[in-house]
């Protein structure tokens, strides 16, 4: 996933992820693997451990428990809904909340609940497997992570353009 911030006129980051899934209930996959994250000067390596699955009401949920290379720990909640426009356009509408345990002033994340996004995406499925999107998400930096945000010059709300690829092996 890449975020561009039309506000600021720039590339803002890039998050890629490599999971491996394997089914534990009917509807929950266990996932772990490697997430790095590419920022203009700078980027960082993660392992992953998390669930995904579908809850009750066809709501698709993924939560995720990250470590960084310098053991800094983090994790997200995401909850999403398929809107079936036709069979293979797809609108989802999304939620995002992103926790860290402790704060890391470098990268301007502090503790607790650091972002809260909503969003919404319009896929189109190729295939099943092979899927691009377009979308919009407005992201709030809340707590100490808005403190660094703001000390930063930054307003800790903003608006994305959200582009990327949905793959499946």
């Amino acid at each position: 996933e890449a975020q561009y911030d039309f506000n600021a006129d720039a590339f803002e980051e890039a998050e890629l992820q490599g999971l491996y899934s394997k089914p534990i209930t009917s509807y929950f996959d266990l996932q772990a693997g490697v997430r790095h994250d590419f920022a203009p000067g700078d980027g960082r390596t993660f392992g992953v451990i998390g669930l995904q699955g579908l809850a009750p009401y066809l709501f698709e949920l993924d939560t995720a428990l990250f470590v960084s290379g310098q053991g800094d720990v983090s994790a997200r909640i995401e909850a999403e809904y398929e809107l079936l426009l036709t069979q293979r356009l797809i609108l989802q509408p999304r939620t995002e909340l992103n926790f860290a345990v402790q704060s890391v002033p470098e990268y301007g994340v502090g503790s607790g609940l650091s972002t809260a996004e909503l969003g919404a995406r319009l896929r189109y499925e190729v295939k099943r497997e092979f899927a691009p999107y377009i979308g919009i998400e407005w992201t709030r930096s809340v707590g100490e992570t808005a403190d660094f945000v703001r000390a930063d010059g930054g307003d800790p709300s903003s608006v994305s353009f959200v582009a990327g690829l949905r793959l499946w092996f």
